[in-house]
This record gives C-alpha cells, sequence and structure tokens, in this order.
C-alpha cells in the first residue's frame, strides 16, 4: 500500500467517518436529474464542476479554505446500500434499470483542488471537478455542506484569532480557544466546526470528540456548577486543585469576583505553592471583562503570582475581543464560543457548485450560467488558479485563467479588474503558485491527506504573505482577483451570444 493509501486508511478509520455512508445525503432533485440523464441516454456526458463562493462572511477579505479531507473521505467511499436502494424504490420516481445503475455507483471523476489552509477569495474555483454528469449531479449538495461549513468556521477563527494581535499588549497568536460546543447546532457542525477553528488559529477546543478524531488539543476549566455543589468557594477550589494539582484554572465569578473569588484563587495559589505546586490560571465569565481583568491581574501581581494566567469567555467574539484589548484588558487567553461555532453575525458563506464546461473528446466546450444578477453571471470553461508573488514573496494578486494559459513570468503581466475594466495594474518580476492541485484522478486518490496539524500551519505561513490591509477586520483592502484576458474575451462573447439567442426566442416564439 503506498504512503498516499496508508493516510486515507487511517483518516478513514477514525470513529468520525468510520462506517458513515453518507451517498444519500443529496437534494431529491439530484436523483431526478441522474434520472432523466440516464433516460435521455445522456448520464456518460462528460462535464466541468467548479466549487466556488461569491462574497465574503463577515464582512472581511478573504477565506480560509477548508472541508476537502471530510469531501475526499465521501467521495471515496460512495455507494448505494441494498437499504437505500430500497427506499429510492419505495418512492416510485425511478426504474429498476436505473436502481441497478446506483448499485454499480462508484466515483471515477477527477478532482482538483485548492489545499486546505489556503487563503483564498470571491469568485476563485476552491474545488474543480471533472467526470461524468451522473456522478458530479449526485455529489454537488453534500460537497458544499463540507467545504461551505467548514471555509466558514475556519475564516471566522481566524478572524478572531487575528482580533487579539496587537501591540497594545504582549499578546501573540496563540490565545484563542474554541468552546462553542452547547451552542453548535448539532453533533456534526460542533465536531466539524471544532476542526475548521483549530485550523483557523485556535489552539485548542473543549470538545473532547472532536480531540479524539482530529488530534486537536483539549482544554477546559470548571463549570460554576463545580463551585456551587460545594460548602464553599474556598472548598471547591482547594477539591479541584487537589484533583489538578499540575493544570489548576480556577473560575472566580460564581459569587463576587474581586471580593470573593480572587481573594480565594489567591489563598489557593498560596497553599499550592507551600506544597510546590503552581496555580496555572483564573478565568473571568461575566462582568466588565476590562475592569475585571486588570483588577484581578493587580491582585494576583501584589501577591506574588505575576505568572497566573488570565482567562476570559462570556459571549465573545472578534470585535469584543479587539475593544477589549483596546481598553486595556490584561487578559491571557480567550474562550469563544457562540461566535464562533456558529459564526453568529454571518451563519452561511453561501458557496455555489456551477457546471462550466461540457467535454468532447480532448475539447472543452465552455457553458455560461446567465442571470439577472450580475454576481450570478458564471466564469465559463475548465479554469485554474495562479497566484503570483511579488520578488518579497508577497501575494499581489490572483489569476483565474483557461487551464490551457500559459504565463510568462519573464514579461510584464496586465491585470484588470473584470467588472470596472479601466482599474489595471503591471506586475513584473514576479512568481506564481498554482492554487488547484490534484486530489483524485479517475476516480484514485493521488493526495496525501495532511494532518490538521500541517493544514493549520499553512494557514499561518499563507497569511504571513498577504498584507495587513487585506486581514483588516472592517472594510479591508480588495485583493486583486482577475480573469484573464482570454477567459475574460470568451465570457463576453458567450454573454453576447446568450443575448443574441434570447432576442432570436422574443421575436420568434415559435
Amino acid at each position: 500500500m503506498n504512503e498516499v493509501m496508508k493516510r486515507y486508511h487511517e483518516v478513514a478509520s477514525l470513529p468520525i467517518y468510520r462506517n458513515r455512508n453518507l451517498t444519500m445525503m443529496t437534494d431529491l432533485y439530484q436523483l431526478t436529474m441522474m434520472y432523466g440523464y440516464y433516460k435521455s441516454g445522456r448520464m456518460n456526458q462528460e462535464v466541468v464542476f467548479d466549487t466556488y463562493f461569491r462574497k465574503h462572511p463577515c464582512g472581511g477579505g478573504y477565506v480560509v479554505a477548508a472541508g476537502l479531507e471530510q469531501a475526499i473521505i465521501y467521495l471515496m467511499s460512495l455507494r448505494f446500500t441494498e437499504e437505500d436502494l430500497a427506499y429510492l424504490r419505495s418512492l416510485e420516481l425511478f426504474d429498476e434499470g436505473f436502481l441497478d445503475e446506483l448499485r454499480r455507483f462508484r466515483f471515477t471523476g477527477s478532482l482538483y483542488a485548492m489545499p486546505e489552509g489556503t487563503i483564498a477569495f470571491a469568485n476563485e474555483p476552491l474545488l474543480r471537478f471533472r467526470g461524468r454528469i451522473l456522478e458530479l449531479q449526485l455529489i454537488e449538495s453534500a460537497i458544499l455542506s463540507f467545504v461551505n461549513h467548514q471555509t466558514l468556521i475556519a475564516t471566522k477563527a481566524s478572524r478572531i484569532v487575528h482580533s487579539a494581535r496587537t501591540e497594545l499588549v504582549d499578546l501573540s497568536a496563540d490565545t484563542i480557544m474554541e468552546f462553542g460546543l452547547r451552542r453548535a447546532q448539532n453533533a456534526d457542525a460542533a465536531n466539524f466546526g471544532a476542526r475548521a477553528a483549530y485550523i483557523g488559529g485556535c489552539i485548542g477546543t473543549s470538545n473532547v470528540y472532536a480531540g479524539q478524531n482530529f488530534g486537536i488539543p483539549v482544554m477546559g476549566t470548571m463549570a460554576h456548577s463545580w463551585v456551587q455543589s460545594f460548602p464553599s468557594e474556598l472548598d471547591a477550589f482547594r477539591a479541584f486543585a487537589n484533583a489538578f494539582p499540575d493544570k489548576t484554572v480556577l473560575l472566580v465569578d460564581t459569587y463576587n469576583t474581586l471580593q470573593s473569588g480572587m481573594v480565594h484563587a489567591i489563598q489557593v495559589a498560596r497553599e499550592m505553592r507551600e506544597r510546590g505546586q503552581e496555580l496555572l490560571g483564573v478565568r473571568l465569565d461575566s462582568g466588565d471583562l476590562a475592569y475585571l481583568s486588570k483588577e484581578a491581574r493587580r491582585m494576583l501581581d501584589e501577591a506574588g503570582f505575576p505568572d497566573v494566567k488570565i482567562v476570559a469567555s462570556s459571549d465573545l467574539d472578534e470585535g469584543t475581543i479587539r475593544d477589549l484589548i483596546i481598553q486595556g484588558a490584561r487578559i491571557d487567553q480567550w474562550g469563544v464560543g457562540t461566535s464562533l461555532i456558529t459564526s453568529k453575525d454571518c451563519p452561511s458563506l453561501g458557496g455555489v457548485y456551477k457546471l462550466v464546461a461540457e467535454v468532447d473528446g480532448d475539447e472543452f466546450i465552455p457553458r455560461i450560467k446567465v442571470s439577472e444578477n450580475p454576481q450570478k453571471i458564471t466564469n465559463p470553461g475548465y479554469k485554474r488558479v495562479v497566484r503570483l508573488y511579488d520578488t518579497e514573496g508577497m501575494a499581489t494578486a490572483d489569476l483565474i485563467c483557461l487551464d490551457e494559459e500559459v504565463i510568462d513570468t519573464a514579461s510584464p503581466l496586465e491585470l484588470f479588474d473584470p467588472v470596472h475594466t479601466y482599474k489595471r495594474k503591471v506586475v513584473q518580476n514576479f512568481t506564481t503558485e498554482e492554487l488547484l492541485i490534484p486530489i483524485i484522478e479517475n476516480g484514485e486518490l493521488v493526495y496525501k491527506i495532511p494532518t490538521i496539524h500541517e493544514i493549520r500551519q499553512r494557514v499561518t505561513d499563507q497569511l504571513k504573505r498577504f498584507p495587513e490591509e487585506v486581514k483588516r477586520l472592517k472594510n479591508p483592502h480588495v485583493y486583486h482577483v482577475d480573469l484573464s484576458l482570454k477567459l475574460w474575451t470568451l465570457k463576453q462573447e458567450l454573454l453576447l451570444k446568450s443575448q443574441t439567442g434570447a432576442q432570436a426566442i422574443e421575436q420568434d416564439p415559435a
């Protein structure tokens, strides 16, 4: 067994993936269209679909691509069981010949995709599929579910992590913990959301199942119920310190944060020190976190515990964290729950899956979807995405071009805005990176699935190659994503052709 398949089986055997058949996780109209292709003799027509999104979530300037691992496991394990076929038969929509076709169904197509952790932008294909229309029609709904959700949460996590980066206080990027399990919409949202949050830059999760499956560090302290269950707060703190002498973090706001919780935490810290142990931290979960954290820091420092960390939770998001830092809050780590796991201010990505070409032998016949809404007009053809870097290694623009195009890095390249074409710039002395890489070729996995830690590192490495203006939380700089002249021209020709055809139909409805 080669390294690619060895790694695949290692991932596929995780409890969250093992023996889990999601083939029937599709919309009914996918199956009815598949049946229509079968009945009309078109089920083997080879086509190309792109997966992309039209608008950056949360008012941001980029996304963190995620969800590819789940997509790979899904594609490689597509199988209709006899139970599935029995249910489809009960719908009385499909004949036995079609059900026999589904019985033999396997994914035999090809997938090129941006690796998870890639920084991506609106209208760029995140995934490019090529294969039989029968197969590519089935997978749309599931693929969008995986990619839309995890890309959204990874992006939200990246924004929250970035909000904690400031020179106002001595904070590193490693400060955000994902605490959203109880507020996620369901188990999959919680588990894959925790995975995406770690990819986006969180240091760990409270979700033990996600930790078990994905190798994410798990972390947590105590609930208010722990403190309430003891005769006194001091008794509760002492019991916890005895149970976890090397990892004691005390929740100090059950009764009165400064007059009770902090006083008792310091008393326990002194007792621990006498035993040769050290209190790791205290957690604030309510109240004015800026004021309370500053007072807690003062009390700890004056008591001789400058290394005890202050952890904060309580309905945090990137805006609140940034405001608290500006106000001088003395918080070392942040536990973020609802706003992260649900991407509360922008709860969907809105990615789409569009047919962009048919294949006739070695020829790609471009297809375009036209809409009254200009944002919904698709970019036609079999395409790739190329990132351009300047001489300092900083990303300067992305170019969507037809697959056969050759980019000469030795010559100046003029880029132009695909909508406002008068906006132009010339780049030169640049290097390129192909963002869509082969994942599955003719049904065979050719991509070694990276570890979650490698994916997380990719995010860190990629973000360093983009200017701070692109990463700004509000009103970010618009990063250049342009169409090649050849692709732009093709799009205009197809738009004109569709318009001419519509006029002809209008004039002669017969």
